[in-house]
């Protein structure tokens, strides 16, 4: 008999119905997760407000991709038990269940019982702070404090590094602050915030700017206050169409421009696992950054509050529960 679930359905521009699907069966080598809950990402913001290319309706549980469960079904030759608590690389996680090869799964250890997970997007703060090459001493402009520039900033100030936090909301930099950057400024000014990290640098700018916004402007920014031979990093998600770059300012200052998002599956998985030794060791506790829970069948104020960022909001979950 055909067991079905709920899942989230894009229909359209702004749009999402809650159906009752099929629940998916694991293949060979996959398990089955039931879904305890899952990030929202501010990648979702724009496919959910509609882009040129979008077919509708989407697949029932995309956009999910930040999920944490506890397998209950495993595909043949899929070494890992029923019952196994796990956080994982999957992309139909708004739903009641979702499916992912038994190597994207990470099992949580007794530390994190209990506690939600969204492991994807603390792996890749893992892994762009790696590409960073961040070293003691070195001034490090973050850009965008949200839920990724919170635990960057984390990340390098640990690394003893004199971390610059840029962004535009009070309660952002107030964040900042608490996980670690030694300065912060207020996104409102161009000119002003080039001159003032000029000032703090003696001229020389900083060594690592890492742009964790996804805009055009931040990405002007970083440009200035890269210093000569630096490594900008761009941490930012553009999906929302071309990008200019003074290339000419790149070339005089002879830096170094990384992409940071992963896309080699052993280099993602390495960041999740990492991830989960971070904040089960308490060397990170994400915690204050999940600032709105909702249930699915809220997803899309939940989305409208991932855009819009009410008060001190920093990272919504989707619950099952």
């Amino acid at each position: 008999m055909t067991e079905f679930m709920q899942a989230a359905v894009l229909q359209g521009p702004s749009a999402i119905s809650v159906d009752q699907v099929p629940v998916p069966q694991p293949g060979p080598g996959e398990v089955r997760v039931r879904i305890e809950g899952c990030g929202v990402c501010a990648s979702n913001v724009e496919p959910w407000e509609g882009q040129p290319w979008s077919s509708w309706p989407g697949a029932p549980g995309g956009l999910g991709h930040e999920a944490w469960g506890v397998v209950d079904a495993v595909g043949q030759d899929a070494d890992l038990a029923v019952g196994t608590r796990v956080a994982m690389l999957s992309e139909r996680a708004f739903a009641g269940y979702d499916v992912a090869p038994v190597e994207k799964v990470v099992p949580l250890p007794a530390a994190l019982e209990g506690q939600p997970f969204p492991g994807e997007p603390i792996a890749c703060a893992v892994n762009i702070f790696r590409r960073a090459q961040v070293e003691a001493g070195q001034w490090v402009a973050i850009i965008g404090i949200g839920f990724l520039g919170a635990i960057l900033t984390r990340l390098a100030s640990e690394a003893g590094a004199r971390v610059i936090a840029i962004s535009r909301r009070d309660e952002s930099l107030e964040l900042a602050r608490q996980f670690g950057a030694e300065v912060t400024i207020p996104m409102i000014d161009h000119y002003k915030i080039i001159g003032e990290v000029g000032q703090l640098t003696g001229g020389s700018f900083c060594p690592r700017v890492i742009e964790a916004v996804g805009k055009q402007w931040p990405l002007d920014l970083a440009g200035e206050l890269i210093g000569f031979g630096g490594r900008l990093v761009i941490a930012g998600y553009h999906q929302d169409g071309p990008r200019q770059v003074n290339v000419q300012n790149w070339n005089w200052k002879g830096i170094d421009v990384v992409n940071a998002h992963e896309r080699d599956p052993a280099v993602q998985m390495r960041g999740l696992r990492e991830a989960v030794d971070l904040v089960a060791s308490g060397r990170l506790d994400p915690t204050p950054l999940y600032t709105g829970r909702y249930p699915l069948d809220r997803l899309g104020e939940a989305l409208t509050a991932t855009r819009d960022k009410p008060g001190g909001f920093v990272k919504a979950l989707v619950t099952m529960a």
